[in-house]
């Protein structure tokens, strides 16, 4: 008689993050079902429509022992509708998810927030680390910081383990924002206006995401039933230094020239690209010794998670 094995609900299952978390939970001997907000013709799929505060999720948390939140709003213009979207869907919609896997008997639910809880940069100050407070900056990361202090009251009043992961950029292929913009140019060879950057900055490997999650679901604390890990590769490296490699991994050079930082970061602003000012010029220095002391290890290197991003990028 064969084992049964354990069922994971992954929501936002058919993004860039989720392809990766699945395929890793299905190695790793798990039954995923794939939360989708419409029908795809893949095993295991649940139609969600849309997440937020009605979302029904009884049937589809149906005999599943972890929850993988992946699914949120990231990018939505600026208008007066902009902040109660993202509340809906990240603040809103992830606590209704929460209690419903709670009152469904869950064990485990891991939501993946952001980095942007801390801030954009910390240029001039100690990495990042869980115990600093928060200090999100915009829509977004206002309104992770704001789903994970309702996470936390949660966790008081149940027995469902709630684990937090707050990313940096996330990195691999099929990833979206400014990473496949920035691998396009190196790929086409297209001179850089970044040589004179002197930052120092934290990425993340989508592998080394998965192995985590993965992790926590092996290895759920004993005492705590809410826990906020930073995660991220261990190289740090300059703008300059992520795009030689970013080159070498996909069988170029790298073409940078130097523009002083405050005539690009004043340029970049005229443009309306803040966020690439911020994710390009500012340093995000993350402290990942929490998540080294659960005995995880990154899978991947930097250099070899660029090589397998750019490998698999037309697969």
């Amino acid at each position: 008689m064969s084992e049964t094995k354990p069922v994971a609900l992954v929501t936002g299952a058919s993004g860039f993050i989720g392809r990766h978390v699945v395929r890793a939970l299905t190695r790793e001997g798990w039954s995923v079902r794939r939360a989708v907000r419409s029908q795809e013709g893949a095993d295991g799929e649940v139609v969600i429509e849309s997440i937020g505060p009605e979302t029904n999720w009884q049937a589809a948390l149906e005999g599943v022992d972890a929850v993988i939140h992946l699914a949120a709003r990231v990018h939505h213009k600026n208008d007066e509708h902009a902040a109660e979207l993202y509340r809906k869907v990240n603040v809103e919609g992830t606590l209704r998810l929460a209690r419903y896997a709670a009152t469904a008997g869950v064990r485990h639910f891991i939501f993946i927030s952001t980095v942007l809880v801390h801030g954009r940069s910390n240029d001039g100050r100690s990495p990042f680390s869980e115990s600093d407070l928060p200090t999100p900056r915009g829509l977004y990361g206002t309104s992770k910081a704001e789903a994970e202090a309702g996470l936390r009251t949660l966790a008081r009043d149940t027995d469902m383990k709630i684990s937090v992961i707050r990313p940096p950029l996330i990195y691999g292929a099929h990833a979206k924002g400014n990473f496949p913009m920035l691998a396009r140019a190196v790929r086409l060879g297209l001179p850089l206006p970044f040589a004179a950057i002197r930052n120092r900055r934290n990425f993340l490997a989508v592998q080394n995401l998965s192995s985590f999650v993965l992790h926590r679901l092996r290895h759920p604390d004993a005492v705590s039933n809410f826990e906020i890990f930073l995660l991220a590769d261990r190289e740090r490296v300059s703008t300059p230094e992520f795009i030689a490699c970013l080159a070498r991994a996909s069988g170029k050079s790298a073409r940078l020239f130097g523009i002083p930082p405050s005539l690009l970061g004043t340029v970049l602003r005229m443009m309306g690209r803040q966020d690439m000012q911020d994710g390009l010029i500012g340093s995000l220095e993350i402290d990942i010794s929490k998540a080294i002391a659960t005995g995880w290890q990154p899978q991947v290197s930097l250099e070899e998670g660029l090589r397998l991003a750019v490998e698999s990028q037309d697969d």
